[in-house]
């Protein structure tokens, strides 16, 4: 019987391996959306009321008393220069940029002065800003689409600057309101991340948060509201420690710190 009983195990024992069959399906819990994206994508949208504008003024006053000499903090003087710089500045402190670009400017006059430029002079001309690479071929590649499309000549407006490669809404609208006049909204990291302390936008999306802030501001005050908010964020405001108690806006700024 010892024997049987044995033997009888032993037949019974590949009818076992069932975990195996639970431990294929369980990758199919992990195709499921996880919950944080499903959480940020219903980002509630901003209600822009009567008392949202009064203080948006209020704030915008008391920034211009704060900082009347407030400018954008990129050296250029015309829209090429304004679009290197841009480009430049990625990833890189304005002052750094204006060290590297007076030289620049000096030598480049037009887009196809940077196309008829070796890669690894203009790679060596702008290492100190960083990711030299590839600044370099977003320079390039940029004033190549001028050359071809526009006549070498720089775009002046929203739809065709955003054409030329590596230029968003940021970069075209470094142009359109320093050079051209041309009311906008500049979303750095500045003005978004400001924004949504102050109680503006409630997005962390460039285009979003440039979206709400044309809704909160009148447009004759965009292009002073884009030299105000950098201005205030890099004094005041700053990133890693705000000085709330020192701050010129603190009556008309909820303190959303995030």
């Amino acid at each position: 019987m010892k024997r049987s009983t044995a033997r009888t195990q032993r037949r019974r024992a590949p009818a076992l391996p069932r975990p195996l069959a639970s431990a294929k399906q369980a990758p199919k819990k992990k195709s499921q959306p996880a919950p944080p994206r499903r959480k940020a994508a219903k980002a509630p949208s901003l209600q822009v009321t009567a008392d949202l504008k009064r203080r948006a003024l209020r704030l915008l006053d008391g920034l211009k008393d704060a900082y009347p000499d407030a400018r954008c903090e990129l050296d250029f003087t015309s829209a090429l220069e304004a679009l290197v710089a841009s480009i430049l500045a990625a990833q890189c402190t304005d002052a750094r940029v204006n060290m590297v670009t007076p030289a620049l400017f000096r030598k480049y006059r037009k887009p196809q002065d940077y196309l008829e430029t070796p890669d690894a002079v203009l790679q060596e001309e702008i290492r100190s800003t960083g990711f030299f690479n590839n600044k370099t071929r977003a320079i390039k590649n940029a004033c190549r689409v001028m050359v071809d499309e526009f006549g070498g000549k720089m775009p002046t407006t929203m739809d065709d600057l955003v054409k030329l490669p590596g230029v968003g809404r940021k970069t075209a609208n470094v142009i359109l309101t320093n050079i051209y006049r041309v009311p906008g909204i500049v979303v750095d990291t500045h003005m978004l991340r400001n924004s949504n302390r102050m109680g503006f936008s409630s997005h962390h999306d460039a285009d979003k948060v440039e979206r709400d802030m044309m809704a909160v501001f009148p447009d004759d005050t965009w292009i002073s509201l884009s030299h105000l908010m950098p201005w205030h964020g890099r004094r005041c405001c700053t990133a890693r420690k705000p000085m709330c108690d020192a701050c010129p806006v603190a009556d008309d700024c909820p303190k959303l710190i995030d």
